[in-house]
């Protein structure tokens, strides 16, 4: 069983930000899979999928960013399931924006929520996508930047680019290797 996590902020406000694309990502794989985020649990907002005849939970923690590691752990707790089966989704400002990039393991960078599951889970052995958002053309601090709503212009490269995030868990998911989702998704 896997557990698919997108991070980001829960209130309305954000949601069309920066740091919110791990939770349209996450919404997009609920959509490909034909789920919906129905049940509140473990800190976060949860939907069941069934992929390749295993239990999927996809997740949207309400703790906020920076405390987004509390639902993670709580979520492998209570459904019994390692790192080695956690996919996490987030935002990098340390990528240009519209890129993915999947890791099977590394630190959190600058990113808090990632420093948060990190040291909630006590782990760095877990699946990331990271989807880029850095833009070189804008130079304001990263907080201000990463709770800022993606520009109209800038709409449609992230979200191809939470879609690709979304097919990337999926195929995970089913069994791909993370190698090989590597070499398919990234860029």
């Amino acid at each position: 069983m896997y557990i698919i996590v997108g991070l980001g902020n829960p209130e309305e406000k954000y949601m069309k930000t920066f740091h919110n694309m791990g939770y349209i990502a996450v919404g997009e794989v609920a959509e490909k899979l034909g789920v919906k985020f129905k049940k509140k649990e473990c800190e976060a907002f949860t939907a069941e999928a069934n992929v390749g005849g295993e239990k999927v939970i996809l997740a949207r923690p309400v703790t906020y960013m920076n405390a987004s590691g509390r639902a993670v752990k709580q979520l492998l707790a209570k459904y019994k399931t390692d790192e080695a089966h956690l996919i996490v989704i987030y935002d990098d400002y340390d990528i240009p924006k519209g890129s993915v990039r999947i890791r099977p393991s590394g630190s959190a960078g600058t990113h808090n929520g990632m420093r948060s599951v990190i040291a909630e889970t006590g782990t760095q052995n877990f699946t990331r996508i990271r989807i880029g958002i850095r833009d070189s053309e804008v130079n304001i601090p990263i907080i201000n930047y990463v709770l800022s709503e993606v520009r109209r212009a800038d709409y449609d490269l992230f979200i191809e680019a939470c879609g690709r995030a979304a097919d990337a868990a999926i195929a995970i998911a089913k069994g791909e290797t993370v190698e090989n989702a590597m070499t398919k998704f990234n860029g």
